[in-house]
């Protein structure tokens, strides 16, 4: 991607150091070997934070930031930047206020308004807190074990988890919560499917936008984001962690499904192309 001369987003919380001592409560069921869902499990915190723990922070004083931790830092911060300024533009032309989400940077734990968090959980949106989490390290980890590594592919991770919060501005994200306490699991699960589909294509919206005022998308850029979000589907991820898929389990969609509804905001940019919940389940 192209960032030279982009601003930094404010809106950051820098954690790294400080660790959290609380009780990790990861509650989200399924069936996919925990090293395979580090991502899966960052778009939905509602669902796998279901306890609330006391926290107890700790800091490392010896905790200093490799030269390449720093530049992602700088990366991450660039991105939120860049959401910020296509969201709002976006919401001012439909008559609405965006409100900035905060990016939270952290180093092995955290305790956020949803509850605490290891790395293992991976990126995450907490909307009560209305904030990003994610421990810098996942982009290498996105690199050496989901072979989904480039700077628009880690773009990509943060503009999903902004796609949240923009559902959480517009009441899908609460509505679906809401809907989901009165289904079965397998209802429930592929009310999840809608809502991460919809935060994909959120993330294709942001880029279009993203590219238009700033020219950021370089050659292969597209291809990264849309190999990682192939190396991320429901499908792809059961088989390799055990050999066969279970659909009724799927809670963020299959490789098709994912690529398809990222590059579907990459190519239109309208927010109104975007309604997961309207089309029959079976087409998404």
């Amino acid at each position: 991607m192209r960032l030279d001369g982009r601003r930094e987003s404010d809106n950051v919380d820098d954690r790294r150091g400080r660790r959290s001592a609380g009780k990790v409560s990861l509650g989200l069921g399924g069936t996919i070997v925990a090293g395979l869902i580090i991502w899966l499990l960052g778009g939905n915190p509602v669902e796998f934070f279901t306890q609330q723990a006391t926290d107890n922070v700790t800091t490392d004083e010896n905790y200093v930031p490799t030269a390449q931790e720093e530049e992602y830092a700088t990366f991450a911060k660039t991105i939120l930047a860049g959401t910020e300024d296509v969201w709002t533009e976006i919401f001012r032309q439909n008559g609405m206020e965006y409100v900035k989400p905060r990016l939270v940077l952290y180093s092995g734990s955290v305790s956020s308004g949803c509850g605490n968090a290891t790395s293992a959980t991976g990126p995450f949106y907490c909307s009560a807190d209305q904030s990003l989490y994610i421990d810098l390290s996942f982009f290498d980890e996105m690199s050496t074990q989901l072979n989904a590594g480039g700077d628009f592919a880690y773009a990509y991770v943060i503009a999903h988890e902004v796609g949240h919060h923009v559902q959480y501005l517009l009441g899908t994200l609460d509505k679906v919560h809401q809907q989901q306490q009165r289904l079965s699991q397998t209802e429930s699960n592929k009310l999840s499917v809608r809502l991460e589909l919809q935060a994909d294509f959120y993330a294709g919206v942001w880029a279009y936008h993203d590219n238009k005022n700033f020219s950021s998308i370089e050659d292969g850029d597209i291809e990264e984001g849309i190999n990682a979000a192939s190396q991320i589907g429901d499908d792809r991820l059961q088989m390799q962690a055990q050999g066969y898929t279970v659909p009724d389990s799927f809670n963020h969609g299959t490789s098709a499904q994912r690529m398809r509804w990222l590059k579907k905001g990459l190519q239109t940019g309208n927010i109104s192309d975007g309604d997961t919940f309207s089309i029959n389940y079976s087409q998404l």
